[in-house]
């Protein structure tokens, strides 16, 4: 077997394994919070929730630039393999987490996603660059494509893998991974070359990304504490924390940029930006991250928490059907991904890129379109659309981009496309979930106040229940949780609890205690905030597309690279 097709393989491998990863706990966090026995109707747990999510995706945004560098510098095999090897470790102690653990336990896992994002992060920042150098430009638009799949592949059969056996024991989505690990270490370690290096005389500049990291940290941080209410607001943007988290971190990333032009050998090095090519196909991965980031996870919530509950699913079925109903998805991604590598590598990348961001916008716009309780052939085949469009896109502009690069600058290069594709999905679930809760919180009260008056609810009872934060009712939605049957049995233990609970009709309490009735009280609310989410997603995707076709294909090549690797 040739060289270049074992670094395909035990690449395609790695960005499976990883994105597999990062999908798996997000289909499995209801059995994960249950198991963990963690109670959703406390505001503060939900911020726990986007933390599991967000940890891993904030680890890779801040470090995988310094990441690049020292793999330029130091080998990046060396640095792949070392990937491998913490993923696993990570993954084996994420196994023996302790059932019932509450709030330490989702603490711990925390921790050790955290950990794992660092091991995630070396198999990311290496991967692509190891194939640019493997293969000729002649074929890396295949080479790319096909690896590209592997990332989105993975990410879909984790919804499925993990829908399937986190319902059995949370922590076998965990330990799925670990074989894979071991093999991919042991592989890359035994096959791929040890390459030639481009030494700096060692030196990081850790100043640049102790700032940049700093500032990414506060942002989300503030991001994810405005979700939980402050006084009588119930969401926290008044609250000071919030506020400096945010002017911190703004002001931390607004100071990286003179620290980045005075470093010696600064890890964000802002003359690749000045090669049109490769900042253009940058900001569009960027804005098609934060554009797609949020989608999955709001349409997983509108699945489990909404549609699967409405249509007769238990709580058992929902995380493993939630995953079967993206399998379109999926499939159009892997149907155009390699397709569109191989298309580019003989036609160029420009149109491909910007038809594939065209297509996303209008699966995001049809998608919108969709009420809460719908057809799902329909919706399967937007879907399938979305997986065309980003199979289209991916390949084309990750090549157009590696494309610009000299090959001692490939391994910081692909760090930074990397990290502005984590930072948009990160800033996407911070943002577009902020947008969706507020929408959410605003429209909540009056849908509960018309709903439980129809059922003849006292209204001391209704004011109550229209006081609960609008995250709670989400989050227990979404966990497969009624806290009705919580907040009627906190009542119980008092007598004037029991007068309000005695004076609702048993019909009446029986439909609230119902596994449908949070499912159909959410609904509405909930799609409003998902409809302006989509329509934000769909306008940067178009100012994307528009980005991706200003430039065109190009290539350095032979005397290029040598004069400009000797200037």
């Amino acid at each position: 077997m040739q060289y270049k097709w074992t670094v395909l393989a035990n690449t395609t491998m790695g960005g499976l394994m990883a994105s597999i990863n990062a999908t798996i706990i997000l289909i499995s966090l209801p059995p994960i919070f249950r198991g963990l026995n963690v109670d959703p109707t406390n505001p503060a747990n939900f911020t726990l929730l986007l933390w599991v999510l967000l940890g891993y995706m904030v680890v890779t945004a801040a470090l995988l630039i310094t990441f690049g560098k020292i793999s330029d510098n130091y080998g990046r095999k060396k640095l792949y393999t070392t990937g491998f090897i913490i993923f696993a470790l990570s993954a084996i102690a994420l196994s023996f987490v302790p059932y019932g653990s509450g709030t330490i336990g989702v603490i711990m896992i925390i921790i050790l996603r955290l950990v794992q994002g660092v091991g995630g992060g070396f198999i990311m920042v290496n991967s692509v660059a190891l194939l640019t150098d493997a293969f000729p430009d002649n074929e890396r638009g295949k080479a790319l494509g096909t690896n590209q799949v592997s990332f989105l592949a993975g990410s879909f059969i984790g919804l499925v893998v993990g829908g399937l056996l986190a319902p059995f024991d949370f922590h076998l989505i965990f330990v799925v991974n670990v074989p894979i690990a071991v093999i991919g270490a042991v592989w890359s370690h035994y096959k791929l070359r040890k390459e030639r290096t481009a030494r700096n005389n060692g030196r990081i500049d850790w100043r640049g990304n102790v700032v940049m990291s700093l500032g990414l940290v506060l942002i989300a941080l503030g991001f994810t504490y405005a979700l939980v209410p402050y006084g009588s607001s119930s969401l926290g943007w008044g609250n000071p924390w919030v506020v400096a988290s945010m002017v911190g971190g703004i002001a931390a990333l607004v100071m990286f940029v003179p620290i980045e032009r005075k470093a010696k050998t600064p890890i964000f090095d802002l003359e690749i930006f000045k090669r049109v090519q490769f900042s253009f196909s940058s900001i569009a991965l960027l804005l098609n991250s934060l554009a797609r980031g949020a989608v999955m996870f709001l349409v997983i919530i509108w699945l489990q928490g909404v549609y699967l509950p409405l249509h007769g699913f238990s709580i058992a079925q929902t995380p493993f059907w939630a995953g079967m109903y993206t399998i379109p998805l999926m499939v159009g991604f892997i149907a155009l991904g390699p397709i569109s590598g191989m298309l580019t590598d003989r036609f160029g990348a420009r149109v491909f890129s910007t038809a594939g961001l065209l297509i996303t916008a209008l699966g995001l716009f049809l998608l919108s379109l969709f009420s809460a309780d719908f057809s799902y052939s329909a919706f399967g085949a937007v879907l399938f659309l979305i997986g065309v469009g980003s199979g289209m896109f991916a390949a084309p502009n990750t090549k157009r981009a590696m494309d610009s690069l000299l090959w001692k600058e490939r391994g910081v290069g692909n760090g930074i496309r990397t990290t502005f594709s984590n930072i948009g999905q990160m800033m996407s679930m911070a943002i577009f979930f902020t947008i969706a809760i507020t929408i959410f919180t605003s429209l909540l009260p009056s849908v509960i106040s018309s709903q439980t008056s129809a059922l003849s609810v006292p209204y001391a009872l209704t004011s109550r229940l229209s006081a609960v934060p609008a995250s709670s009712f989400l989050f227990s939605a979404f966990l497969g949780i009624n806290p009705i049957t919580s907040f009627i049995a906190q009542l119980n233990s008092t007598v004037q609890g029991q007068a309000l609970v005695a004076a609702i009709p048993p019909s009446s309490l029986s439909q609230l205690e119902s596994d449908k009735f949070i499912p159909q009280l959410i609904s509405a609310p909930f799609m409003q905030g998902l409809r302006i989410a989509l329509y934000i997603g769909v306008i940067l995707l178009l100012v994307a597309a528009a980005l991706s076709a200003l430039t065109r294909h190009g290539t350095l090549k032979g005397a290029e690279i040598v004069m400009k690797y000797r200037s």
